[in-house]
């Protein structure tokens, strides 16, 4: 091992140290010597990787790591460096970030600074290479700060070093003066000789030593400049990120409004026509349209939803749910287009998949709408397969392994790991619905999230089958009481609603859907006319859009508050934008509607908020 160390330390001949690595590694696994085992892999490590041969450095850090139970503590943090080395070098930049978390954290504990400036330099380069330029300026102060404690520590062992040889020596010439003054004249002459020698050493050591401080004083120096250079660099890095970010929420909040008021009123004038027995025979042609609409909706929240993943903006809601329901929803959500495409759909759950879990059911639905929506968009004529079945259970989880399976075109090979990228779709064959190139991304980013992964299986010509496992919580039967949770839209009618809107269809479409069920309503144009309607009492709800003329929803909503506070006031807003949410609360209003809305989820919401209202906070809408 350690001729090893010196032709890669010394000699810098990287291939002939890996020559005696492997030799070192034989000898210790013959003598069965974990910890010289250990040691052995380590160097290997270092020398591999320093001749960029990293395929080789990971074959080594796996038999490093299975040796850590024989090792010191500092030795397993060293390790989580080298990992996190090797994932930089992949560009595996998640992975880099939690080994090295890890090893910050433990080294921190053991005061161990050399491996928190290693540590801390990588750290900083995969966040900047992951366009985090404010963590990554935060990180490189730290490895900034590591190396300056560094260079003093390094400085002051030299000096101490020095010294203490310098004493020693002292120390040795006195004796030998000593002995010299009982022995003969000549070999006192002789002595001599020796003497100066010993103060030549010495000389040539104290010029030695300030060869070294200066040239060390010179590459602080040298470094510290380089260091400012960087750190300016990612200031101003961080200063147009910053600017940046805020151009692209404004452009987001912008589109979001812009697009999606005109297909609130395209979507509910729909709904609501297609509600009309009259209109029996345009039933086909009204459908078209809502699915147009709603088809072009989906693909503004997944441009919305891709923004709201990259901005770790993601909410992990948790509840209870019933999955069987879930599942058959969002089949019957793709009837239309199923028809459209001459595709056959098909559940297949397993008999031991529980009715009722508890978990995320936004984002498993944003995961499956998003896989069959694929599926059958690629599926001409064929069948797509829906299948739950349970993996792993324990007493408190289940496993669940969830599959999309097409008949359809497949996938090539070569294409397979290119359709994770955004905007990157396959090839552009002559498809009614191709979309954004936006769905398999978010997939993949809400499974990440959810510490799991898509798996594909695909054959060009014969289809693709995705997959995933999530972990979901067990729920008793006993929990649950559909009769008393379920939703009464009798509870409805005769209530008086107020609409502040300023869009007449908008306007035409939220009316329609209250007085179907009973509710008695009131307009109000602008902010203004809300605050004085208000002013006249007995309403049960205000329905507040939030972008109006004259006065906005958000300042009316204060101004009532002034005045009335048990009102519900529920927000109506096209802008999903995380700053915006919170200046809603904070102006206090009760809750937030997102158009254009599903009317079933409108009057549940609805619902909701007037049961809070009269004292009833737990029988809430299913």
């Amino acid at each position: 091992m350690d001729l090893a160390n010196f032709y890669s330390g010394l000699k810098g001949d990287n291939k002939t140290a890996l020559t005696y690595h492997n030799k070192s590694i034989d000898l210790f696994a013959k003598l069965k010597d974990s910890a010289g085992l250990a040691k052995a892999h380590y160097n290997t490590i270092i020398t591999a990787m320093e001749s960029d041969n990293y395929n080789k450095a990971y074959l080594h850090l796996i038999q490093a790591k299975r040796l850590l139970g024989h090792t010191r503590e500092s030795f397993e943090i060293g390790l989580d460096i080298l990992f996190a080395e090797y994932y930089f070098e992949k560009e595996d930049y998640t992975t880099v970030d939690s080994y090295l978390i890890k090893a910050i954290e433990e080294a921190k504990k053991q005061d161990l600074n050399i491996e928190l400036e290693s540590a801390y330099d990588i750290y900083s380069e995969s966040l900047f290479a992951q366009e985090r330029f404010e963590e990554a300026f935060d990180m490189r102060k730290e490895y900034e700060r590591y190396l300056q404690q560094g260079l003093e520590e390094l400085s002051e062992a030299e000096v101490e070093t020095i010294s203490a040889k310098f004493q020693v020596d002292e120390y040795r010439k006195d004796v030998k003066a000593a002995e010299l003054e009982n022995q003969f004249q000549a070999e006192i002459v002789a002595s001599q000789g020796r003497l100066n020698t010993v103060l030549m050493i010495l000389s040539v050591a104290g010029m030695t030593l300030m060869i070294v401080l200066f040239l060390a004083f010179r590459k602080r120096k040298e470094l510290v400049f380089q260091l400012k250079k960087k750190n300016k660099e990612y200031l101003e890095a961080k200063e147009r990120s910053e600017q940046l970010s805020r151009s692209k929420s404004n452009f987001f909040s912008t589109v979001s409004h812009e697009l999606r008021t005109p297909l609130y009123g395209v979507i509910g004038l729909s709904t609501i026509l297609l509600e009309d027995e009259s209109l029996k025979s345009h039933e086909k042609d009204l459908k078209s349209l809502k699915f147009s609409a709603d088809y072009l909706l989906a693909l503004i929240n997944d441009v919305l939803q891709i923004n709201k993943i990259d901005s770790d903006k993601l909410e992990d809601d948790r509840a209870n749910f019933d999955l069987c329901d879930l599942l058959r929803t969002i089949a019957a959500s793709f009837e239309y287009m199923r028809i459209q495409h001459h595709n056959e759909l098909v559940m297949d759950i397993g008999e031991n998949v529980p009715k009722w879990v508890h978990g995320n059911s936004i984002r498993l639905s944003q995961i499956l709408m998003n896989l069959v929506g694929n599926a059958i968009k690629f599926t001409e004529n064929g069948t797509i397969t829906i299948r739950v079945k349970v993996e792993d259970e324990s007493n408190e989880e289940s496993r669940l392994r969830f599959e999309v399976e097409d008949t359809g075109i497949g996938i090539a090979q070569e294409k397979q790991e290119l359709i994770y990228d955004e905007f990157s779709q396959g090839d552009s064959l002559n498809y009614n619905y191709q979309g954004t190139g936006l769905g398999l991304p978010i997939v993949k980013k809400l499974l990440a999230s959810s510490n799991s992964e898509i798996q594909l299986k695909s054959t060009l010509g014969e289809g693709s089958n995705f997959s995933f496992c999530l972990n979901f919580g067990k729920v008793t039967q006993d929990v649950y009481q559909p009769e008393a949770t379920a939703m009464n839209k009798r509870e409805l009618e005769g209530k008086k609603i107020l609409i502040v809107e300023d869009n007449r269809i908008n306007q035409i479409v939220t009316l329609k859907i209250l007085e179907k069920n009973g509710v008695q309503c009131f307009i109000a144009n602008n902010g203004m006319e809300a605050i004085e309607r208000v002013g006249k009492g007995s309403l049960d709800l205000i329905l507040m859009d939030i972008n109006m003329p004259v006065m906005d929803g958000i300042t009316a909503s204060k101004e009532i508050r002034k005045f009335n506070t048990h009102v519900p006031i529920l927000a109506l807003t096209a802008v999903e934008v995380e700053e915006l949410r919170s200046k809603i609360y904070e102006a206090g209003m009760d809750d937030i509607i997102v158009k254009p809305y599903d009317a079933s989820k409108f009057e549940q919401t609805i619902l909701k908020n007037l049961r809070i209202k009269d004292g009833n906070p737990h029988l809430q809408a299913m």
